[in-house]
């Protein structure tokens, strides 16, 4: 396994792009939690992926915090959705700036069960269609 370290600096610069660009709609950051793997890139149009979920987030979606080992962008009160789309089981989410209905993806990342390790943590990863979705841990980090 390769292993990276960047400086604060570099990484504060890479994070406060990906936060300039999540918050560069007209509305509030979008969650998106679907079935399957995730995309080869968030360009990828969702095939056979089943939409289960949309949470919003804070707008601002958050702030960078920490230094070295925890520096982070840690994303603000994000509002659970309170009846899920569909019934599945939760594969990854996708992360949209949005201006109106209008979704630009902007990262796809992994899902688990709250303490399973993954980028974002639910409640529970099997999702019941009109049950309440919650996100329990939510952090970027750059090595």
């Amino acid at each position: 396994m390769a292993t990276i370290r960047f400086r604060d600096v570099t990484k504060t610069a890479a994070l406060t792009a990906i936060l300039n660009e999540l918050d560069s709609g007209t509305s509030p950051v979008n969650i998106q939690i679907y079935t399957g793997s995730i995309p080869a890139s968030p360009e990828t149009a969702i095939g056979a992926q089943v939409l289960l979920a949309e949470l919003v987030c804070s707008d601002p979606v958050g702030t960078i915090t920490g230094t070295g080992a925890t520096l982070k962008l840690a994303f603000g009160t994000i509002t659970q959705d309170t009846a899920a789309n569909a019934t599945g089981t939760a594969g990854f989410a996708r992360v949209c700036a949005m201006s109106g209905a209008s979704a630009t993806p902007i990262f796809d990342c992994d899902v688990t069960a709250t303490g399973g390790g993954g980028t974002l943590q639910l409640n529970t990863t099997s999702i019941v269609e009109l049950g309440p979705v919650l996100i329990t841990a939510f952090s970027l980090a750059i090595p």
